[in-house]
Parts: C-alpha cells; sequence; structure tokens
C-alpha cells in the first residue's frame, strides 16, 4: 500500500485494537470468520498476532464450531484463493498440479481432506477447504509452525450431496464421488506426488469418511509421513482426559484403573479410532490386549454391537462383543444396566443423545461417573455441560468436544474440559518436523497423550481439570513435541541425528526456540506529499 494512503496520525492508535474491535462488532460467528479470513489476507502478520494474544476467543470462531457453518456455505462467502485444490478431473497430472505450490521449498506440513465428512455435517464436497486453512492456523498458533510452511489442500473428488450439484454457485467438480477403485488409483498417484514434490513434508488427513479414513491411514502410514488427526489425534486427546479422569473416578469409588469399563456411543472412524487409543489406558495399567479389548464396548444405531450381527462394517469387528447373544439391545439406557460402565463417551453426532434418564443411569452406577460427549459442533453434541452437572447434581466428570463455559451450580463454580485435538496435533506435527520422523508410530501418538496428561499443573490439579487451559498452549505443544521427539528416537524412526545429543532441559529449550513468533507490529509514520 502506498505510503500516502495511510492517515498521518495513523501511527499514533492502536491498530491492532481496531481489527479486534472491528471483529467484535460482527454480530454472527460466520460474519466474524469472513472478517478474520478478510484480515489474513490482507496482513497475516497482524493476524496471527492477534491470534495469539486472544486463542479462546478466536479459536471457536476460526475452527469448531464455526468452520463447520464456513464449509456449509464456503461457495457462497468464497472471496480469494486460499489453498490448493487438486481436483479428479487432474490424475495423471497431479505432480504438476502441486509443483504449482509457490512456496515448493518451504512446505513442512499439509492438511488434506477430501471433504465428504466434515464436522459431522456430511458430504461437502470442495466446500472442505476451510477445514484445512483452520486446522494450520491452530498449527500455527498452537505450536509456532511458521505459517509459509503451511499448505492447505482439499482434494475435489465430487460430491455426493444433491443440493450442491444443482447449485450455480459451487466451486467443485459437478459429478458424483469416484468408487474404490479409481478412489485409490488418484490416492496413489496423490500421495507419491506429494512425496516427490514435497520431500520433508507430514501430511495430516481430515474428515475422510468413515471407511476410507481407516483405509488410507493403513494403506500409507508406513511409506509415508502421514498420520490421521481424527483417528489417531482424537484417540491421543481422549486417552489422556480419560487418563486424569479415571484418577478423580477412582478416588472417589475406590476402583482400580485396570477395572473401567468405557461405552462408546458411536462407532465410525472417530469412535473406534478414541477407542483404539483407549486401550493403551489399560495395557498401561497391567492388563493384556485382549483383556484391554473386553473392558471397552460399542454402540452404533443398531444397537450394541456384536459379533454375530449380520452385515457388520470391518472397522466395527475389533470391538465386536461376543460375550453377548441375547437380543439385540437398543435403548442406551438398558444397554448402560447391562455394561455397568464407568465411562460414557459420544462421538456419535447425534444432538441431546445423553438424556437426563442416561446420565442418572450412570451416575447410580458410579459416585462420579466419567461423560465425555465429543460429538462437534455444539449443534450435534451429546449431553450440554449445564444438563450435566444439573443431572448429575455436579458429580460428573465432564469433557466435550466443542467449548463450553464455566458455570455455577448450588454455589459451586464448575470449569468444563474440552477435548480439543488441539492439544495435541500441533505438538505432534512439531515433533515430526523438527525430529525428521519417517512415519507417525503408534508409540509417539500414545506418548502425546502421556506428556498432556502430565501437562496439568499443580493449580489446574487442585481445581479437578481434566485438560490444562488453553492459555498454556504452547507450552503444551513443547511437552507433546518432546514427547514425540524421544519416541521417534527409540523407535529409530528420526533422521535429525543432532537432537539425539542434547540433554533433556537443551531439547526443550530448543522446541521452544523453533516456535514462529509474529514480529513485532510496527507502524510508522508516513510524510504527506
Amino acid at each position: 500500500m502506498a505510503s500516502t494512503r495511510f492517515p498521518p496520525h495513523f501511527a499514533q492508535t492502536d491498530h491492532r485494537q481496531r481489527s479486534l474491535n472491528q471483529m467484535r462488532s460482527k454480530q454472527l460467528s460466520l460474519e466474524k470468520y469472513i472478517y478474520l479470513n478478510g484480515l489474513k489476507g490482507r496482513d497475516s502478520n497482524l493476524f496471527y498476532d492477534i491470534l495469539l494474544e486472544n486463542m479462546q476467543e478466536m479459536i471457536p470462531i476460526l475452527y469448531t464450531p464455526t468452520v463447520g457453518e464456513a464449509c456449509v456455505n464456503y461457495s457462497h462467502i468464497w472471496r480469494r484463493p486460499e489453498g490448493l485444490y487438486v481436483s479428479i478431473e487432474d490424475k495423471g497430472r497431479i505432480r504438476d498440479v502441486l509443483a504449482t505450490w509457490p512456496k515448493l521449498n518451504d512446505g513442512r506440513i499439509a492438511v488434506v481432506t477430501d471433504g465428504s465428512r466434515i464436522l459431522g455435517l456430511g458430504d461437502l464436497g470442495a466446500n472442505g477447504l476451510p477445514i484445512s486453512l483452520g486446522k494450520l492456523d491452530l498449527y500455527i498458533a498452537g505450536a509456532g509452525i511458521k505459517p509459509s510452511s503451511t499448505v492447505p489442500i482439499c482434494l475435489d473428488l465430487g460430491t455426493n450431496t444433491q443440493r450442491y450439484l444443482d447449485d450455480p454457485l459451487y466451486i467443485g467438480v459437478r459429478r458424483p464421488r469416484p468408487l474404490a477403485a479409481e478412489m485409490d488409483a488418484f490416492m496413489d498417484e496423490f500421495m507419491e506426488a506429494m512425496k516427490e514434490v514435497f520431500p520433508t513434508l507430514l501430511v495430516q488427513f481430515e474428515d475422510f469418511s468413515t471407511d476410507n479414513a481407516f483405509k488410507y491411514l493403513e494403506r500409507y502410514r508406513h511409506q509415508y509421513r502421514v498420520f490421521n488427526d481424527d483417528i489417531q489425534g482424537t484417540g491421543s486427546v481422549i486417552l489422556s482426559g480419560f487418563t486424569n479422569a479415571a484418577r478423580l473416578s477412582s478416588a472417589a469409588s475406590g476402583l482400580p484403573p485396570s477395572d473401567h469399563k468405557i461405552l462408546f456411543l458411536g462407532a465410525g472412524s472417530a469412535g473406534i479410532g478414541v477407542a483404539k487409543q483407549l486401550l493403551s489406558f489399560f495395557t498401561l495399567s497391567g492388563l493384556s490386549p485382549e483383556e484391554a479389548r473386553s473392558r471397552i464396548y460399542t454402540v452404533d444405531s443398531k444397537g450394541l454391537v456384536t459379533a454375530n450381527r449380520k452385515g457388520l462394517q470391518e472397522h466395527k469387528k475389533f470391538f465386536a462383543r461376543t460375550d453377548y447373544d441375547g437380543p439385540a439391545l437398543t435403548d442406551l439406557v438398558d444397554i448402560i444396566n447391562h455394561v455397568k460402565p464407568t465411562a460414557l463417551l459420544g462421538l456419535s453426532t447425534i444432538r441431546n443423545a445423553f438424556t437426563e434418564k442416561v446420565v442418572k443411569a450412570m451416575c447410580a452406577l458410579n459416585p462420579r461417573p466419567i461423560i465425555f460427549p465429543l460429538s462437534n459442533p455444539v449443534a450435534l453434541c451429546e449431553l450440554d455441560y449445564q444438563d450435566a452437572i444439573e443431572w448429575s447434581d455436579g458429580q460428573v466428570i465432564f469433557a466435550s468436544g466443542s467449548p463450553y463455559k464455566p458455570l455455577s451450580h448450588n454455589g459451586v463454580v464448575y470449569e468444563p474440559g474440552q477435548g480439543n485435538n488441539m492439544y495435541i496435533f500441533p505438538g505432534i506435527g512439531l515433533g515430526a518436523i523438527l525430529s525428521r520422523t519417517r512415519h507417525v508410530s503408534d508409540a509417539m501418538v500414545e506418548q502425546a497423550a502421556i506428556a498432556l496428561a502430565n501437562s496439568l499443573t499443580e493449580e489446574e490439579k487442585a481445581a479437578e481439570l481434566v485438560y490444562p487451559r488453553l492459555a498454556r498452549i504452547r507450552d503444551i505443544s513443547a511437552q507433546v513435541a518432546f514427547a514425540v521427539i524421544r519416541q521417534a528416537q527409540k523407535d529409530k524412526l528420526d533422521d535429525n541425528a543432532y537432537l539425539r545429543t542434547l540433554p533433556d532441559s537443551d531439547l526443550l529449550g530448543l522446541i521452544h526456540d523453533k516456535m514462529w513468533q509474529p514480529s513485532a507490529l510496527q507502524l510508522r509514520s508516513f510524510t504527506r506529499l
């Protein structure tokens, strides 16, 4: 911008506060999202400076829950190119498309979505790009990943949502999604091209359909630098929160950690991914893998998942019960009374699925029941925090996927936990980048969860929190990254030999030093011509 366009006394004002006031003046969350999106395009340094100072206010706008609304409406609110689209029509020349990215040599991390299962909102097709953009903003804010090293990608593979195909403003290719063989061939070419064009880049898959999320994670995880946040990240952050919740619950009941039972409502990619990660809680408590699996029960739209059910999807078979052959159990209260769980976790995207009867059934079995309604956004959450506190008379140990505010009940202030993946994936990403790990191992994800669980301060423990406060996210991410790096070294997956030579205190200091900060804002006064 030419210097003469600045008002003569502009430098004497606080433009950071002006921009924040402009954002706050917007009445609707989507309007705030659009404003912040524009600010990032005009002045990314100012955008990230404001974000770092106001994370608790801005993260719900840039990511869940508002990002879901942004995705649904993206074809109508689109203003400028922001990320990289790779279309099914690009097959055979995907490498050439990727090579158009302007900062090829800087790329260190990409968030890749195909828009097929956005936040429980369904198949949004090419409208899914804001998920990749928002996730990368959280990498930047949470772990100091350098903005120029991030690559947001949306795979435009068509959509099976008719209203988008009929929408004259829809920005994606107008065709149904490909069948498995065509999709597999596309993904194979895409991943190989990513390795060629961005040889040092970590790929994070985001919001693929359930079957494809599992399939492509398994297909590529030992071949490329790749992980899936819906499966591994969600599982890791819930493992951490559950570890702290189980400690509080066991203190009230006297139950040994290995005797907990977990009931999942929701058996999609997120539900099964979390369940598999929680196996670690039991194996770390001394159980065998088979004994650990017996402590976990899953429920889908047809009821308790049992091995004798016909047509059972492949990913649901792992936790399917073999110890029940009676009539199908479909009512959640009946299932609770049969299983007698200490913990109820929701990843069903069914609003208010945890009714008052459900909460009271859990309270009847446990002095301090663990209830984690984890579906995003709030409109799909299984249980609101106020209802959980009132129906349990404050005894519930609660964490949700979406943010809730503290509240008072009978003169006591209760502070909710949020099982926000932001506690985990920025640190995993930073640790993987710094260690130059060749793959992301299960042990690395598990150690990330343990580091998060151990990151509570004494004050946070006294407040009976299950997650640390988000205001400390960079310190938390540094601890997670440290654990990831050390585990990568144990797994012999790291290519950065220098980090092996550093004592723990020096490595933690290096991690902090590597975190990007916006440069100091210096607004100059200009001579008017």
